[in-house]
């Protein structure tokens, strides 16, 4: 499975984005989509997924703010990001994930990640 991440840019505090995430390859497995965010100094965390289903999950602190959506026909998912603040700077990653089965536990792929700068 590969990950084509794309839309991290500079935006100002209180603006928005919209990242995109491409998956090509071996994706037949792949159950569910999402994106996770390393701010410098920190540890990646969750921010948002989305099912093969169409069902999401967000991270608390994020829901009302960020929207994850997927365009199955373009094997696709995108992240709307709304009143941007200066603590959602961070690199954004992709990631597609398989289901576990009965002989391995669950496997992610990662995007390359791409770069949101808020300015204060």
């Amino acid at each position: 499975v590969q990950l084509q991440a794309s839309g991290g840019g500079l935006v100002q505090a209180g603006g928005s984005l919209r990242l995109s995430c491409a998956a090509s390859g071996s994706i037949r497995s792949v159950n569910a989509m999402g994106w996770y965010r390393q701010a410098p100094g920190k540890q990646r965390e969750f921010v948002a997924r989305i099912s093969t289903g169409g069902r999401t999950n967000y991270a608390a602190s994020l829901e009302g703010r960020f929207t994850i959506s997927r365009d199955s026909a373009k094997n696709t998912v995108y992240l709307q990001m709304n009143s941007l603040k200066f603590d959602d700077t961070a690199v954004y990653y992709c990631n597609a994930r398989e289901a576990p089965t009965t002989w391995r536990r669950e496997v992610d792929y990662w995007g390359q990640g791409t770069l949101v700068t808020v300015s204060s």
